[in-house]
């Protein structure tokens, strides 16, 4: 599916986009489970869980909606309407090219929920920071649109190029309100940025050592998508056995 321009580009910055890969169908079917169990009419399964906003924990935020509360769903491994997106055809053969495997598994899945009205922001952060597993070029991150990602909705912004560096050190930002685990890089070069405006089916596949984040959703819609990491089989975990993780899913 992808040229050798494609995978050259995504060797050189770390990362690729790749518009209209999902279908609308399938991105109706994603968004409906999730705000089925964001308004109760679905229970979570297993090891799911449902991220309410810093802001509306702490109270600063009155959510006008169930669905303002929330930042993101985690862990939907168990659920076979949302792991679809796992299992897309076109998603899987992209991801195939670019780790150059069909022996793979997914270890980290999110349907990330931007509601307007809090901060929400994502400091820039490599997702490297989150995993145990080795090496990082047998890893791969998918993110893909369900409703528009626009500069004014918070959109995804990257530095081409940073997955050539090492893993650093992250920290708390120093803003009032941070997500839970919102961790970022100290001191980074917001001048490098690049800001990716996506519309829904769009998918960004990037290297977990690319350094980015989103910001503020200044706007009054939301911004929603879903995502999932992908590793090689023969990865590694400081002598673990991390295919065992309840989490970790193998796909066939």
């Amino acid at each position: 599916m992808l040229t050798e321009t494609q995978r050259a580009s995504y060797q050189a910055n770390g990362y690729l986009l790749l518009s209209g890969l999902v279908d609308a169908g399938s991105l109706e079917r994603y968004n409906h489970r999730f705000i089925e169990f964001v308004e109760g009419a679905a229970t979570p399964v297993s090891e799911m869980k449902l991220m309410q906003d810093v802001m509306v924990a702490k109270g600063a935020v009155t959510p006008h909606t169930p669905l303002h509360a929330i930042n993101k769903l985690l862990n939907f491994e168990d659920d076979p309407e949302l792991y679809e997106y796992v299992r897309h055809p076109a998603l899987l053969a992209s991801v195939v090219e670019l780790l150059g495997s069909h022996e793979l598994y997914s270890i980290v899945t999110n349907v990330f929920n931007k509601p307007p009205g809090v901060d929400g922001r994502h400091p820039l952060h490599q997702d490297l920071r989150y995993f145990r597993l080795r090496p990082p070029e047998s890893i791969v991150a998918t993110w893909t649109a369900i409703l528009p990602s626009t500069r004014r909705t918070g959109c995804l912004a990257v530095i081409p190029g940073s997955h050539k560096g090492p893993l650093l050190k992250h920290a708390n930002p120093d803003w009032e309100y941070v997500n839970f685990a919102f961790y970022g890089v100290e001191a980074p070069n917001l001048e490098e940025r690049v800001h990716i405006e996506m519309e829904p089916g769009d998918t960004l596949f990037f290297h977990p050592l690319l350094i980015h984040g989103s910001g503020r959703n200044r706007d009054t819609v939301f911004r929603r998508s879903i995502s999932t990491h992908y590793a090689r089989a023969d990865c590694v975990s400081a002598g673990e056995d991390w295919r065992s993780s309840s989490r970790v899913r193998r796909l066939q």
